[in-house]
């Protein structure tokens, strides 16, 4: 009898196919590696009666690494990195999986794979037939021999569905993959390993083991950064706004809105409500009722369960997905992992609806839905990847605990919602004339609930107050006054918006921002502050700040979006592997060795931030930019630090550095200077800025 090996991407997974496709008939013993089970059944396979052989791997086979002498950091040039040979290395050493996989395959006439339907699932793959191919029957290149299942869901449905419609594995997307970690692993190493001894050896309070690069880690730095520093230089404005409240009849009070919004001229604000003080009635000269809709939403994918899993479920991004895998082996949820935001045209929405009736969390809402008809989905964006993530079986509080139900809870809800009625109110308007001023009041009152019923925390609060008003109504007009109010400066970026900035930017996949963001959280470069705002620390700064001065694109997500299209090309079959990496690799390595030669720059800014220098440098003149002072270092070559804006000024050597009358600079705000040679030498005023930065030739 024929042997068919079937392998799966977690153990979890390979016992879940194996129970649907032996139809709960397979014997199942421990693999030799002790993770990986294995289980057996008899059945049919091309027509003929075969044995199934079902185990798994623990994701990736193998990883890349250089090859014995470049692991040396002592004895390498960083340099070397860009173009030294690399190899493949076992990735878990201790689970000898390619020998496991070979012994499995023994005397095996069929490869059957069932990892994940993603890049990285074809990467391993691959990774598996290199494993087995001298031990299989048959040449696994062969497309008589080797096979590949596509499927989104672990359901009986699903599986049974994909061991019908068997396809070949896709090497263009695992060559993607390969230039990828190829990519990865050259800038990465050459930039850590270079900054991190440069660093390490010259400050004693750096608090970091490793001081890490990565293409698409440190643009995701550089967001957090970027609105620190608008943080940082926000000036704020005082504007004046006109308030008045309008009362009716009833004693009900209205807080009117000045069609003018604000002014920033004290002296015309007050124009403006000399005119209107003495003005005691408040004229309607206009009524509108409005119905608007709150849109039900589009079908859910990965990045869209990562924001809500931030913002509203208080969880990081790399946990979430973690849980949301671990629903998926277990048959929850279909795969976690897709771009896609519209579900196919032969998706059984009814069928996925029936499993929630039963719910007394949801159940009433999906019963009144069934029974009156679902309202057709939103469309979204069809990616070409997998279905949207949707609830596959109804489970209860008591089955899924803590963290997996409140992501199970969301996905149901986000499923239920997208086929219910969008959400209708009316939004009533009424505009009053007060002397030459004109004032607005709004408030809105709820028509359908719509799909916030099931998404309760969207729904709205009570009904505001609408007054019934006709035009030419007069209500009295009082408490005419002036409010003195300040803009205020952007906060923090929070983890749900570096998301949707990573993904508007082309930095990462789906399967890796979380990973991404998990890793300047890890290596000290951002904290996560109340409501999971990514703060980013002194490290994190002064080393975005460096990266400004030497090359931005280093910092800038343009870099690596640039590259992710390259990577998209291969996947496609459309760019070629090798020309690829060939191209993308020679610009990092210029960029390498522009940074080391220009590595001063950001030494100036480790000096002030990590050394005994950031206490003994004194506080002597502000800076134009964020108005604090600037510290003086006298210690060779002296220069001026802000520690707010992280720039560094250098001044004339060999002399004395006092301020000038505390005059500002009339180009950029700067304090200036004056600088003495001595006793009896020359002396100049200058502004430090325009010394650094010449205005004219």
């Amino acid at each position: 009898m024929k042997v068919v090996l079937m392998v799966a991407e977690k153990p979890s997974l390979a016992q879940n196919l194996a129970n649907i496709l032996s139809n709960g008939k397979c014997t199942t013993t421990k693999g030799s590696n002790g993770a990986c089970s294995v289980h057996e059944w008899n059945g049919t396979f091309k027509n003929e009666p075969v044995r199934f052989r079902m185990t798994s791997v623990c994701g990736h086979v193998m990883s890349l690494d250089f090859t014995g002498k470049y692991n040396n950091w002592d004895k390498v040039d960083p340099v070397e990195l860009f173009s030294c040979p690399t190899e493949k290395k076992e990735a878990m050493p201790r689970l000898k999986m390619p020998a496991f996989l070979g012994m499995e395959a023994r005397g095996s006439d069929y490869l059957v794979l069932w990892l994940d339907c993603d890049k990285e699932g074809e990467n391993i793959c691959f990774e598996v037939m290199s494993c087995v191919q001298p031990f299989m029957n048959g040449d696994v290149c062969s497309p008589q021999v080797t096979y590949r299942a596509r499927f989104s869901a672990i359901t009986d449905k699903d599986i049974k569905a994909a061991m019908l419609n068997l396809v070949r594995p896709n090497e263009n997307e695992s060559r993607s993959v390969d230039a990828r970690q190829e990519l990865d692993l050259r800038i990465g190493c050459a930039f850590t390993r270079y900054q991190t001894k440069y660093f390490q050896g010259r400050y004693g309070d750096l608090d970091a083991s490793l001081i890490s690069y990565g293409p698409c880690q440190t643009p995701t730095l550089g967001f957090c950064v970027q609105r620190h520093d608008e943080i940082q230089t926000f000036k704020p404005e005082t504007y004046w706004v006109l308030r008045v409240t309008a009362s009716t009849d009833e004693g009900r009070e209205l807080p009117l809105e000045w069609k003018r919004v604000r002014s920033f001229e004290k002296d015309i604000a007050n124009m403006f409500l000399h005119c209107i003080k003495e003005t005691k009635e408040a004229i309607v000269i206009n009524v509108q009722a409005k119905e608007k809709l709150k849109s039900r939403p589009v079908a859910l994918n990965t990045v869209e369960l990562m924001r809500v899993a931030s913002s509203g479920l208080g969880m990081g991004p790399h946990h979430a997905m973690q849980i949301a895998e671990r629903l998926y082996t277990q048959g929850y949820i279909s795969y976690p992992r897709t771009e896609t935001t519209s579900y196919p045209e032969n998706f059984d929405l009814i069928g996925a609806l029936r499993h929630q009736q039963g719910s007394n969390k949801w159940g009433e809402e999906v019963r009144a839905l069934l029974a009156n008809g679902i309202n057709k989905p939103k469309k979204g964006h069809d990616a070409g990847d997998h279905p949207p993530i949707t609830p596959l079986r109804h489970a209860t509080e008591s089955e899924l605990e803590g963290d997996m139900w409140r992501i199970y809870d969301y996905v149901t809800r986000h499923f239920i919602a997208t086929l219910c009625r969008d959400c209708r109110y009316l939004c009533t308007t009424a505009t009053f004339q007060i002397a030459t001023e004109t004032f607005s009041y709004s408030g809105n009152t709820l028509v359908d609930a719509g799909y916030t019923e099931v998404m309760h925390w969207q729904a709205f609060g009570k009904d505001e107050f609408v007054p019934v008003l006709k035009v030419d109504d007069v209500l009295k007009a009082h408490d005419h006054r002036l409010v003195e109010c300040q803009t205020s400066p952007p906060d923090y970026l929070t983890e749900a918006e570096v998301i949707t900035l990573m993904e508007k930017h082309g930095i990462g996949t789906d399967a890796s921002i979380p990973v991404h963001i998990n890793n300047i959280c890890q290596r000290n470069y951002v904290a996560v502050g109340n409501g999971r705002k990514l703060i980013p620390t002194n490290l994190g700064i002064v080393l975005v700040h460096g990266y400004q001065k030497i090359d931005p694109e280093l910092v800038l997500p343009t870099m690596r979006s640039a590259v992710e299209e390259q990577l998209n090309l291969i996947a496609l079959g459309r760019a070629d592997f090798h020309a690829v990496l060939a191209h993308t690799t020679e610009i990092f390595r210029r960029k390498f060795q522009y940074f080391v030669r220009s590595i001063e720059a950001m030494d100036q800014l480790f000096e002030v931030n990590f050394s005994s220098l950031k206490a003994s440098g004194k506080a002597l003149s502000r800076c134009g930019k964020c108005r604090r002072y600037m510290r003086y270092i006298q210690a060779k070559p002296a220069r001026l630090h802000c520690s707010h804006c992280d720039d560094t000024y250098a001044l004339p050597q060999h002399g004395t550095v006092r301020i000038y009358r505390e005059l500002k600079c009339p180009l950029d705000d700067f304090e200036l200077l004056s600088w003495s040679s001595g006793h009896r030498g020359k002396s100049f005023p200058l502004c430090p800025y325009c010394y650094n930065h010449p205005p004219f030739r």
